[in-house]
């Protein structure tokens, strides 16, 4: 029970560290995009 108990933890663990990613590439794209802005027709 122990052992599952800790792999639900990570893999919650992993779960906030893929939504913080995904967020922070977002961000980035975003900023790209408005750098990129200026160049379009």
């Amino acid at each position: 029970m122990l052992q599952l108990d800790q792999v639900t933890q990570r893999n919650a663990a992993q779960v906030e560290e893929s939504t913080a990613a995904a967020q922070m590439l977002r961000a980035g794209a975003q900023s790209l995009e408005r750098s990129v802005a200026v160049f379009r027709l």
